[in-house]
This record gives structure tokens, C-alpha cells and sequence, in this order.
């Protein structure tokens, strides 16, 4: 729970708040980053009065949530994220989810924040349930990944790994990954993390192969190649083949699948996302974003240095 607490600290305290002119959105994320919850709230409750419940309106309302969790005011949270939900869905009897940009991260905020508050005072099941159930309910939208992500970290480490479906493979042929231990390394053809992850992947890979570590990196589509521009999945495939042997090539005998619903499985909502699997097929660390070669190694060295099944 420490873990996931320290993440939503990390991404309220660090995520840049971008103004290119003011919005209730960056005004109540520069309140919150100043420790001043009440503020933002006040902020939030005159804009609402003037402008009424816009769907800008609500993405700051999930951030209230969310400070509230920085916070470790619980109940508090739980409340700004049920009343983001509920305005959410009422919004939805008219528009899609992901018609617009707000609504979207205002309800995977919320049912997030809502979850992570129900794990940190001992409700842990529930709220993988209740994951669980929001997944479901909008498995064909963009939320999908973030739910999965939160579903993994509260429940994935020490169980089976889910098996790698994936039809196409670029790189490295796919390896029998039984009896190994594995690293997971989702990367996206758009994401400079990922790029700056890769020599750290790299050196491990090189430092451990001799004892049986495998390194995979999976992949999916996003429907666009350079600059964004649209792209068919040929147009997609070409491209990230090009971004592979330009940044990742360094990574001696990786293969890499490509595959949506692998992305989708594993909760692929944050680039690069980290896995790693023991010599028995079960997952030993999830981790959505980068990590440094010091926090790594140890949990790769253990791996390694397990007797195998």
C-alpha cells in the first residue's frame, strides 16, 4: 500500500502543471501542490457556480480526490471520488466517455483514487472488486489500462503471470519462458521514458544472461506513427520496427510482441511499465514507470539467484 501511496504523491508533486492560460484544472493543481485542499476546493466551487458542471469542472474535482489521498484523508477522498463518479455517469446519459479529453481522466481519476482509499484502511478485497466491476463496465474505452494497472498493483505480485498472446513479434524470436526468470519491458514507440529506460534494461540483460535472464518487450498499437499522424497497423508496425532498432537494439535477443490485448492484460496505462517474473512463472514486482538500475538490480539479482523449480 506504501507503494502505491508513494505514486500518487510522486504524480501530484511532480507532474508539471502545463498553463498555457489558466484553467480551473491547473489552478486547482497549483492549490493542491501547495498543501492547500481547501483552497482548491474554494476554487473549484466558484468556478462551478459561474460556469456550471463542465467536464473541465469534474477533471478538477478527481484532482481533489487525489489530494485528498496525497493527504491520507481517506474518507475524504472516497467522497470527492464518488461525487466525481456519479456527475461522470450522469454526464454519460448524453456523450460518450471519451467524446472529450475531461471525462475520461475525471473518472479513471475517481474510481482510482476511490480504490486506493479503500485499500489504505484494510478494505484491500473490496477494492480489487470494485476494480474489478468499473473495468468491465468500460472495457471498451480508454479508462480500461488504468484500471487494470490499479487491479495489478493491488493484486498481481505473487501471482501466475498472465501468458503473452500475442500473434505478431518483431526482434528476437519469442523465447520458452519457463523455468527462466523474466523481465516484462512494455515500451511505446512514442515514449522517451521507455527510451531512456532501455540502457538500464540493456546492461542487466548482458549482466544476467549468462544465468538464465530473459528480457521481453512487448508493445502494442496506438493507430498513429510520426508526429501522430494517423496510420494504419502495416504503417504502425513499420514505424515501431524502426524505433526498435533505433533505441532498443542495445538489448541483446529481446523479443517483442505486439499485441493490445497484452498491453490491456498487463494494465499498460503508464510507459514503460516493469514486470518481473520468477523462475516459477509467477510475478515477483510490478511496476508502473521507470526505475533506476539501483532499484532494479537487487530485484533482478534475486530472481536470478533462485533455484530454479
Amino acid at each position: 500500500m506504501k507503494r502505491l501511496l508513494a505514486l500518487t504523491v510522486a504524480v501530484l508533486l511532480l507532474t508539471p502543471v502545463v498553463r498555457a492560460q489558466s484553467t480551473i484544472v491547473a489552478d486547482v493543481r497549483a492549490a493542491i501542490a501547495k498543501n492547500d485542499l481547501k483552497g482548491a476546493d474554494d476554487l473549484l466551487t466558484k468556478f462551478r457556480q459561474a460556469q456550471g458542471t463542465t467536464p473541465e469542472a469534474l477533471e478538477a474535482l478527481s484532482w481533489l480526490g487525489r489530494g485528498a489521498l496525497a493527504a491520507e484523508d481517506n474518507d475524504r477522498a472516497i467522497r470527492y471520488a464518488q461525487q466525481t463518479r456519479q456527475l461522470v455517469v450522469a454526464m454519460l446519459a448524453t456523450r460518450s466517455l471519451d467524446a472529450e479529453p475531461h471525462l475520461p481522466i475525471a473518472l479513471g481519476a475517481a474510481i482510482e483514487t476511490e480504490a486506493k482509499a479503500m485499500a489504505a484502511t484494510g478494505l484491500r478485497a473490496g477494492a480489487i472488486l470494485f476494480l474489478r466491476q468499473q473495468r468491465d463496465k468500460y472495457r471498451g474505452t480508454s479508462i480500461r489500462a488504468r484500471l487494470q494497472k490499479n487491479i495489478n498493483l493491488l493484486n498481481l505480485e505473487g501471482q501466475p503471470a498472465p501468458p503473452l498472446k500475442a500473434k505478431e513479434h518483431l526482434g528476437a524470436p519469442m523465447p520458452d519462458l519457463k523455468g527462466h526468470p523474466v523481465i516484462l519491458f512494455f515500451w511505446a514507440h512514442w515514449c522517451p521514458d521507455c527510451k531512456k529506460e532501455a540502457p538500464i534494461i540493456a546492461a542487466l540483460e548482458s549482466a544476467y544472461r549468462d544465468r538464465g535472464l530473459l528480457v521481453v518487450g512487448p508493445t502494442r498499437l496506438y493507430g498513429y506513427a510520426v508526429a501522430g499522424q494517423d496510420a494504419t497497423p502495416a504503417e504502425e508496425l513499420a514505424h515501431i520496427e524502426q524505433v526498435r532498432q533505433q533505441y532498443y537494439g542495445m538489448i541483446n535477443n529481446m523479443a517483442v510482441p505486439v499485441s493490445n490485448e497484452d498491453a490491456l492484460g498487463y494494465g499498460m496505462d503508464a510507459t514503460p511499465t516493469l514486470v518481473l517474473i520468477d523462475r516459477a512463472g509467477k510475478v515477483a514486482l510490478y511496476h508502473p514507470g521507470q526505475m533506476t538500475r539501483e532499484e532494479l538490480e537487487p530485484q533482478v539479482a534475486k530472481l536470478v539467484a533462485a533455484a530454479k523449480p
